[in-house]
């Protein structure tokens, strides 16, 4: 590495730590050739860093690092395309068996091309940690969690053979097996380090962690001050073999924290608050960092739940710099041996939070923590926070409003008990935003301590879970003491994973279900979780409220949306008398007390000590090492994919779009969820009929997130959402379109598969916010595999738009003002896009032809949003993976 790098600005230096010399590029050398560097965001400061260390001269340029110092003296602003290279890449298991599957399919076709099959490898550490596919069967027990596990293994399998495989076949990968907890918390606890150290030679080297997860909410490590962000599956396979990312460098907005919680405001309502100030002031592409005296008390675990929710509040990344803070979370964790490098080589680069120096910012906003109130965000969307104090009247200005219907007050007999509208069917305590805070998860294990005092009981129409997202948490509950407590108002145990929040809430009780279908009921789920999107949670409930763990509990034992828990009732007390929110809510201090007690070094010692180990259940998966993969064709989880068919070592040319029919038209906000849902498959879906074509029960269907890696079940899981509303079959929900030869409604899948048949080019037209939410690449291979050639759209949501390129799809965006609605489009009509054949170009303007079904045509201009020139050479090859895959076949 040092022998073949220019160093330029002679930044390799060496800075010593007690007795022991390391290697690290200094920002100080490259400062003194630049200009003052004091007041560039800490966030850039480490993307600078990157640059310097790789600098090559050719992907990485002496300008390319000198245009930090433009940054600042441009306001916060810049053109510059860099090319970035993470430490590190992590992974899910959703979004990681399609990675692995990929790099199995890669290996073949590198066969096919003459080149070396052991090329294709992580040239990067990777870490993929199985914490989506636990389901809530079972709650509300003792054994709940040891018998969910055991259906978990037995559904998947498969899946996890699989996973065994390519943990023995590919270097630089490891696997976190289940049970263990959710990726994002465990890479907070555990496998960050904030400053890595890397062997090379007989040198340590110094360097900031960096990463890219397979996951949206990887930024929860920002609140370590560690930098990554979530990309599709396609880009981080592209990371994890070398390739850099391009960007340009970002916009940083500055978020000035001033102030202190007050009482009974907790994390989950500043971040619900934060969330919605961000989404309306617009920060998608671009960084958050925070900053002011208001970081002096506020925990690591807030910090990290903030910056878990950049993906709903639309940044790349919400950044919290290095300070005493970040230490002092090193310590209790059990990796304080690492925390005397981590303070001086901040200190030393220039990383460590100057409180004297503000940055310079492309723009701010700014928050006194002492007006954040106690909140909740439904009924779809995290961005639409709701004061506590208001959420029972809005809940009952939604039924009309959202859910057109009238609430009588009539309630439908469900066995021992009547369920109305407004009724919490739903109550999880799920995801890492949430159960990574032991603030807030000690807080809900004493709310459930003082209700039992009280003789509260949850509402028998509740279903109930406890998913945390590691095994700290039962660690510090088991402690405390306030397992018992959660057990005995039905919060027990259910795994370790995201459950509800990715919408493995499990069935409800056939009484609940039959009472909701017989009256047409708009019921509720309240999650501790991220994402509250139509269908996401449980198909059976309409309304989902985001909420703190402790609010999760409460409303468990009230029962029901229409509830004014600040002022009516909760329940009713031993004794007859009402017992109200302020007689069961605990003080700040005491929970404070709690956290400071139980959440010690040793329990994170103890529960991380064989994290790769495994269970008897993961330890008992046989599987034989090999070079490639034995693709089984009677497989319905792990299936060859088509991407590389046909392959040569030259990428074909590119060319104009011509007579494209569009598959769907849709509104705003259109999430990935929408386009590639992961929750359960329906048995007259095409999934469900392909999966019964092949033997498969429907009770063995399992869920779309599982079957990611079988292109067969995705494609035809793709639009497949139950509450999606295609616009080209008004009044119809699911995933149906029109042939434009006909206005019937037909599955989108059968459609897709009639044009491709046809040769007919497909493309799809939407509106604000296209594919927000998960970073789900099925939600672009789906459409490619569909034969979409382009999306066209007001705006794109980051991730989306370069897993769309990355897949060989076009992502179009209207000019300022124009829309679909503007141009009357119904989807009866039929697109050309041209100006693709003369050479592709950064941001061009491209024209697209209208033809409308009365036979007039209009031509209107679009933007192409290929943002970088790395990108226009992946969309000439085909997509990322097929760029790769012929630059190493070429190196063969």
């Amino acid at each position: 590495m040092a022998a073949a790098h220019p160093n330029s600005f002679k930044a390799r230096k060496t800075l010593k730590v007690g007795s022991k010399g390391y290697t690290y590029y200094s920002l100080a050398a490259v400062e003194k050739e630049v200009g003052d560097l004091s007041r560039l965001p800490y966030s850039l400061r480490i993307l600078m860093e990157n640059l310097v260390r790789h600098e090559d001269g050719t992907t990485v340029k002496k300008a390319d690092i000198a245009a930090f110092a433009d940054w600042v003296k441009n306001g916060g602003k810049s053109t510059k395309e860099i090319n970035f290279r993470c430490a590190r890449v992590l992974m899910q298991d959703f979004t990681g068996v399609p990675a692995v599957v990929d790099l199995a399919a890669m290996r073949d076709a590198m066969g096919k091309l003459g080149g070396d099959a052991k090329k294709i490898n992580p040239l990067v550490p990777v870490d993929l940690v199985i914490d989506h596919s636990v389901i809530v069967d079972n709650f509300g027990n003792k054994s709940a969690f040891k018998e969910n596990v055991a259906l978990e293994y037995e559904r998947n399998l498969e899946r996890y053979q699989f996973l065994r495989w390519g943990q023995m076949a590919f270097d630089n990968f490891r696997v976190v097996p289940p049970g263990t907890g959710i990726c994002h918390q465990v890479n907070l606890e555990f496998l960050s380090q904030v400053v890595f150290q890397q062997k090379v030679g007989k040198e340590t080297v110094l360097y900031p962690d960096t990463l890219v997860g397979t996951d949206s909410h990887t930024t929860m490590v920002n609140g370590l001050a560690v930098l990554g962000w979530g990309v599709g599956g396609i880009e981080a396979e592209a990371a994890m073999l070398g390739q850099p990312q391009p960007m340009v460098i970002p916009e940083v907005i500055g978020f000035k924290l001033t102030g202190k919680l007050k009482e009974g405001a907790t994390a989950t309502d500043l971040v619900l608050t934060v969330t919605q100030m961000l989404r309306k002031k617009g920060v998608v592409n671009k960084f958050v960092e925070f900053y002011g005296e208001g970081l002096e008390d506020l925990p690591l675990a807030n910090r990290a739940t903030i910056a878990n929710m950049a993906p709903e509040y639309g940044a790349t990344c919400g950044f919290f710099p290095i300070d005493a803070t970040t230490i002092g979370f090193l310590k209790t964790t059990n990796r304080g041996a690492a925390a005397k490098v981590v303070e001086a080589y901040a200190k030393k680069q220039g990383l460590w939070r100057n409180k004297k120096i503000e940055p310079v910012f492309t723009d701010t906003l700014s928050l006194d923590l002492g007006d954040v109130e106690p909140s909740l965000a439904g009924p779809k969307r995290p961005q639409d926070r709701v004061p506590l104090s208001q959420a029972s009247q809005q809940f009952v200005a939604n039924m009309e409003k959202e859910f057109e219907r009238k609430d009588t007050g009539k309630r439908v007999p469900a066995g021992s008990f009547d369920l109305g509208h407004g009724d919490v069917v739903l109550a999880a305590i799920t995801s890492c935003t949430n159960t990574s805070n032991p603030y807030v998860m000690l807080g809900a294990g004493l709310i459930a301590r003082n209700a039992n005092k009280f003789g509260l009981k949850v509402k028998p129409w509740v279903k109930t879970s406890l998913a945390p997202g590691s095994q700290v948490v039962t660690e510090y509950f088991t402690a405390s003491g306030l397992q018992k407590e959660l057990d005995k108002v039905g919060f027990n145990l259910v795994g370790y994973g995201c459950t509800s929040c990715i919408g493995n809430s499990g069935p409800l009780s056939d009484e609940v279900t039959k009472a909701i279908g017989d009256g047409d009921l708009v019921v509720c789920s309240v999650l501790s979780g991220n994402r509250n999107f139509e269908g996401r949670v449980n198909p059976l409930t309409r309304a989902n409220y985001l909420a703190s763990p402790m609010l999760v509990v409460v409303y468990a034992l009230a029962g029901s949306m229409k509830i004014d828990i600040t002022k009516d009732p909760i329940g009713t007390a031993k004794n007859g008398k009402p017992v109200y929110l302020k007689d069961i809510w605990p003080s700040n201090t005491e929970v404070s007390k709690f956290v400071t007690k139980f959440v010690t070094a040793k329990a994170f010692k103890k529960r991380y000590a064989d994290v790769f180990k495994g269970d008897k259940f993961w330890r008992s998966i046989k599987t034989k090492p090999s070079l490639t993969y034995s693709w089984d064709d009677k497989s319905t989880y792990v299936r060859n994919p088509p991407y590389f068919e046909g392959m040569g070592k030259v990428p074909g040319s590119i060319s104009n779009i011509s007579g494209a029919r569009p598959l769907g038209q849709f509104g705003d906000s259109i999430t990935t969820d929408h386009i590639s849902p992961a929750g359960s498959i329906k048995k007259d879906s095409p999934a469900g009929k392909y999966l019964e074509e092949h033997g498969v029960a429907a009770k063995d269907f399992n869920q779309y997130g599982t079957r990611r890696g079988n292109h067969e079940v995705m494609m035809r899981g793709t639009f497949a959402n139950i509450r999606l509303k295609n616009e080209m079959v008004p009044g119809v929900e699911g995933g149906f379109t029109h042939d434009y030869r006909s206005d019937e409604p037909v599955p989108i899948y059968d459609q897709a598969m009639r044009y491709k048949k046809e040769h007919t080019p497909q493309i799809l037209i939407a509106g604000k916010e296209y594919g927000t939410g998960s970073s789900r690449d099925w939600a672009a291979k789906g459409v490619n595999l569909l034969g979409v050639k382009a999306v066209v759209c007001e705006t794109f949501e980051r991730i989306h738009r370069s897993n769309l390129v990355g897949m060989g799809v076009l992502p179009l965006q209207f000019k300022d003002g124009m829309t679909r609605k503007s141009l009357n489009l119904t989807g009866h009509e039929s697109f050309d896009v041209g100006g693709i054949e003369g050479g592709l170009k950064v941001g061009m303007d491209v024209p697209m032809t209208i033809h409308r079904r009365d036979g007039t045509k209009e031509t209107v201009t679009l933007t192409c949003r290929i943002d970088t020139a790395e990108e226009i050479e992946y969309f000439k090859n085909g997509g990322v993976l097929h760029y790769v895959l012929r630059n190493l076949a070429h190196a063969a």
